[in-house]
């Protein structure tokens, strides 16, 4: 039987995913695309392989059967492939990051625009994400997370700075206004600008000082999104809207321009930079091995 393989891999999307609108977006196809594959497929099998309702997309006994011998074989044939792309002199093909948002400001433009230069047959798609989450559900081939949110059997290699801040700011008409904390305690008193992570999460701020730690629950009138939102954040702050704690290397062109003071700087807290992880498996793509030899011969 001859099958055209595209068809084969809209099947294996549309499994995966659980239906055409969810496999069309991780695949940047169309459901109509994806549904006419389908149909196409089963008619030169001769069998149905989903089960359609106007909510459900379910997989047959036929496409059950189909999927288990399918998708290992497929899994063979792109590891063949990438094999083959790695005799290249110049690797090519697609590779997928997932990253939290505050990376795409903070670690990523040190690193991105070079290995471009160096490797022109690579695209890079970068999946930014306010919210942590599976890294591989996207069909991303590595991501970027810091240590907390690790996750086990993968490799991690450190990427970007290795130590980081959180740094506290205002206006300095905001501090003339309604004065300047002292202590941490002290922000309960004052219009704060939060941000909320896509969970509904509104996270506490943390500070740290001497082996202390504390833990606020600040408030405000100003809620944001985590991440995608942030520059609105800081931008409320520079017009004398609040307190805004953030990365300092995010703060860092409003407090070098004079735009925001520095609050609370000895209670600031600090981490641990950012790891680049991904499976530990034998063959890893091409495009994958080429980032992560990059990223080991940056300057720490």
């Amino acid at each position: 039987m001859n099958l055209d393989f595209g068809l084969l891999h809209a099947v294996v999307a549309v499994a995966k995913a659980g239906g055409f609108r969810e496999a069309a977006r991780v695949t940047g196809s169309n459901p109509s695309r994806l549904s006419d594959a389908v149909r196409r497929a089963e008619q030169q099998l001769g069998v149905r392989l989903f089960n359609r309702t106007t909510r459900t997309v379910t997989l047959t006994d036929a496409g059950r059967a189909l999927m288990e011998r399918l998708v290992p074989a497929m899994s063979e044939i792109d590891a063949a492939l990438d094999e083959v792309n790695s005799f290249r002199t110049t690797p090519g093909g697609t590779l997928r990051l997932n990253v939290p948002v505050s990376a795409t400001r903070l670690v990523l433009p040190a690193i991105v625009p070079a290995f471009l230069a160096r490797y022109p047959e690579i695209t890079l798609e970068i999946v930014a994400e306010s919210n942590v989450q599976d890294v591989f559900r996207d069909k991303c081939d590595a991501g970027i997370r810091y240590d907390e949110c690790l996750e086990q059997d993968m490799v991690a290699l450190p990427i970007g700075p290795r130590i980081q801040r959180f740094a506290a700011a205002a206006s300095p008409a905001y501090l003339a206004r309604h004065g300047r904390p002292s202590h941490p305690r002290d922000l309960m008193q004052h219009r704060c600008i939060r941000g909320r992570y896509a969970s509904g999460v509104v996270p506490e701020w943390e500070f740290a000082r001497d082996g202390e730690t504390l833990r606020i629950q600040v408030g405000g009138s100003l809620l944001v999104s985590v991440g995608s939102a942030m520059d609105l954040a800081v931008a409320c702050a520079i017009q004398d809207g609040g307190i805004v704690y953030l990365f300092e290397e995010w703060l860092r062109p409003a407090l070098d321009a004079g735009q925001l003071e520095p609050i609370l700087e000895p209670w600031w807290l600090s981490f641990s930079g950012p790891y680049l992880y991904y499976h530990d498996r034998r063959l890893i793509p091409a495009p994958l091995r080429a980032f992560i030899d990059f990223v080991r011969q940056q300057p720490a």
